[in-house]
C-alpha cells in the first residue's frame, strides 16, 4: 500500500500506464486549469476546515447561504418565458405555474432592451419574436392578468431600460392595489456586462451605473422585498469566457455597483442584502460547482474586508442559475436533455437558489410547450427523486473539489488585482480588457473543438443521423400588426398633455442628481411607452457606440 501520492504514482499508476495508456483528449477544466488523475489531502496544503470551507449558513458561506439549503425548502423553479404579444406569455405563464414553477422570469423582445416601440422602424420584424413585446403599461396588464403580484415573484431580465421596466411594474401594482413594499422578484438591471458580452446596451456606462444604482436606492427605501440588481455572469459565459473570468467579471461588475452605491450615500449594508447575481451552468459538471462555491467565498470577503458589511446578509451571494445556452445543439437536440440535466444537478450541487433549465428545441426556436415542461420537470426529479436535496453540499470535503475551489477563487481574484489596476470594472471596458479576454477564450475554445481537443457529442464526434424536431413552437406573423395597433390606441386614448409634462418632468430629473425611478413611475401611470421614455433619456445622456478591440 502507497504511503504518499508520489509513491502511488511510481508504484502503481507509472506500471499501469506503461501497459495501457491514457485516453487521448485534455485533461483540463475550460478555465485550462490542469487535472490530475487523484486528488489527495497532498493536494491541500495548509487547509483550514474552519476558514475555508466552515458551515452552511456562516461565513465565508462556501457551503451554502442558508444552514439547511434544501432541506428547508428546494430552489426556486424560475423558467424564462416570453414570446409574441402579452396575451401568448401570460398563456405560458399560466401553464409554468399549474405545472409547478414557482416564479416568473420575462424574456422581453428585442426592441423593449434596447429601447424602442413596437412601431418603430428598427423593431421592424423583430417584434415578439425574442421575448414578450411590452410597449406601455397596458402590456404590462395583459401579460399579469389574472396573476396575483403578491403571489409570486417576478424576475425580469431586462438592462438598459431597466428603471423604465421596474417603473412599469410598481404601476401596475399600484393600479391593483399592491403596495410596492409587497412586490417580491428581481430586476436584472446589468448593463455593465452588456458593454462586456451581450450589446444591448443604450447609454454610455457611466450615466447606465448612475440609473443602476438610483434602482438600488429606491428599492433600499421602498421594495424592500425586490432584488434591485442581478448580477449577471450568465452572459459573460455565453460570449465565451472561462468559469474563472465569469467568476472575475462578475464579480468586478458588482464591485462597481457597490462603488456606485456608495457614491449615492447609501450604507452598504442598507442595499447589499438585496444585491443578486445570475451564472451560467456549464457543461464541465464538477468546475461548474467548484465555480459557484468560490464565487461565494470569495464575495463574502469581498464585502467583509474591502467594503466592511457588518449584516451576515451583506455578504451572501445569492445567485440564480440557467444552464449553458451556447452547450445546446442544433445535431442530435434530444442529447440536449442530458446536457440540461447534468447542468441543472451542478448548480444544484453548487447551492444555486433558483434554477432555469434550457429545454431541448432551444438551438432551434422558442421553446414548445412540451420542452419547456419536459424542462420543469427535469428540476422536480433532481429535487424530488435523485436524494441530492437532503444533504447540504453534499460533495464539500472532497479533494478535488475544494482543490478546485480554492484555484479558481486564487484564479478569480489575481484577475480581479488586474481590473483595479486598470481603474475599475468601467475603465477596464472603456479599455476593451474584459472584451478581449473573452474574446481569446472563446477563440481558444472554438479551435479545441474544431481540433477534436473537445468533444462535443453528435458534432465533432459520434455523428449520426438524427430525427428532426417536428413539434418547433410557430411565430405567429400577426403579432407586430396587433401590437401597432394596441400602440396606437393607447396613444389615442391617454391625456398626451399628461404625458408630455410628465415626460419633461423626467427630463429635467435625468439632468438632475435627483434620483429617476419615481419620475418613471409617473410616466408609466400616465402609459407614456417604452420608446419615449428611452428617447427622453437619451437627449439626456447621449447613447452608446461599440466598443473595438484589437
Amino acid at each position: 500500500m502507497s504511503k504518499n501520492k508520489q509513491e502511488w504514482q511510481e508504484t502503481t499508476l507509472g506500471p499501469a500506464l506503461k501497459q495501457h495508456s491514457e485516453r487521448k483528449g485534455r485533461f483540463a477544466t475550460t478555465s485550462g486549469i490542469e487535472i490530475q488523475p487523484v486528488y489527495t489531502p497532498e493536494d491541500l496544503p495548509g487547509f483550514d476546515h474552519v476558514l475555508q470551507l466552515g458551515y452552511p449558513g456562516e461565513y465565508p458561506y462556501t457551503r451554502g447561504v442558508q444552514p439547511n439549503m434544501y432541506r428547508g425548502r428546494v430552489w426556486t423553479v424560475r423558467q424564462y418565458a416570453g414570446f409574441g404579444g402579452a396575451e401568448d406569455t401570460n398563456q405560458r405563464f399560466k401553464k409554468l405555474l399549474a405545472e409547478g414553477q414557482t416564479g416568473l422570469s420575462i424574456a422581453f423582445h428585442l426592441p423593449t432592451q434596447i429601447g424602442y416601440d413596437s412601431d418603430h422602424p428598427l423593431a421592424r420584424g423583430e417584434v415578439g419574436k425574442a421575448g414578450v413585446a411590452i410597449d406601455s403599461l397596458r402590456d404590462l396588464e395583459i401579460l399579469f392578468q389574472d396573476i396575483p403580484l403578491d403571489k409570486v415573484t417576478t424576475s425580469m431580465t431586462i438592462n438598459a431600460t431597466a428603471p423604465i421596466l421596474l417603473a412599469m411594474y410598481i404601476a401596475l401594482g399600484k393600479k391593483e392595489g399592491v403596495e410596492q413594499s409587497k412586490l417580491a422578484g428581481t430586476v436584472q438591471n446589468d448593463t455593465l456586462k452588456d458593454y462586456i458580452a451581450r450589446g444591448t446596451y443604450i447609454f454610455p456606462p457611466r450615466p447606465s451605473l448612475r440609473l443602476t444604482a438610483d434602482i438600488i436606492a429606491y428599492c433600499a427605501s421602498n421594495v424592500p422585498r425586490w432584488n434591485s440588481i442581478s448580477i449577471s455572469g450568465y452572459h459573460i459565459r455565453e460570449a465565451g469566457s472561462t468559469a474563472v473570468q465569469e467568476v472575475a467579471f462578475t464579480l468586478a461588475n458588482g464591485i462597481a455597483y457597490v462603488e456606485a452605491a456608495l457614491n449615492a450615500g447609501l450604507e452598504v449594508d442598507s442595499f447589499a442584502p438585496r444585491l443578486s447575481f445570475f451564472f451560467n451552468s456549464h457543461i464541465n459538471f464538477l468546475e461548474e460547482i467548484a465555480k459557484f462555491r468560490a464565487a461565494r467565498r470569495l464575495w463574502a470577503k469581498i464585502m467583509k474586508q474591502r467594503f466592511g458589511a457588518r449584516d451576515p446578509r451583506s455578504m451572501m451571494l445569492r445567485f440564480h442559475t440557467q444552464t449553458a445556452g451556447v452547450s445546446l445543439m442544433a445535431q442530435q437536440p434530444m442529447n440536449n436533455i442530458m446536457r440540461a440535466t447534468v447542468e441543472s444537478l451542478a448548480a444544484v450541487l453548487g447551492g444555486t437558489q433558483s434554477l432555469h433549465t434550457d429545454s431541448y428545441d432551444e438551438a432551434y426556436a422558442t421553446p414548445s410547450e412540451e420542452a419547456a415542461t419536459l424542462a420543469v420537470r427535469t428540476q422536480q426529479l433532481i429535487a424530488f427523486e435523485s436524494g441530492v436535496a437532503d444533504v447540504v453540499d453534499p460533495l464539500g470535503g472532497s479533494y478535488y473539489i475544494e482543490c478546485l475551489t480554492d484555484r479558481i477563487e486564487g484564479e478569480a481574484q489575481k484577475y480581479i488585482e488586474q481590473i483595479d489596476s486598470l481603474g475599475g470594472a468601467v475603465s477596464g471596458i472603456e479599455q476593451g480588457f474584459q472584451q478581449a479576454e473573452i474574446q481569446d477564450a472563446s477563440y481558444r475554445y472554438q479551435k479545441m473543438i474544431e481540433q477534436k481537443e473537445q468533444v462535443i457529442v453528435g458534432v465533432n464526434e459520434f455523428v449520426s443521423d438524427y430525427a428532426k424536431i417536428t413539434n418547433m413552437l410557430k411565430f405567429n406573423p400577426e403579432v407586430e400588426g396587433r401590437q401597432k395597433e394596441r400602440l396606437a390606441e393607447v396613444r389615442q386614448q391617454r391625456d398626451s398633455g399628461l404625458v408630455q409634462r410628465r415626460l419633461q418632468r423626467l427630463e429635467q430629473v435625468a439632468r438632475s442628481s435627483e434620483n429617476t425611478i419615481p419620475a418613471l413611475i409617473d410616466c408609466a401611470e400616465a402609459y407614456a411607452t417604452v420608446g419615449e421614455m428611452s428617447d427622453t433619456l437619451r437627449e439626456v445622456f447621449g447613447t452608446q457606440k461599440e466598443f473595438l478591440t484589437i
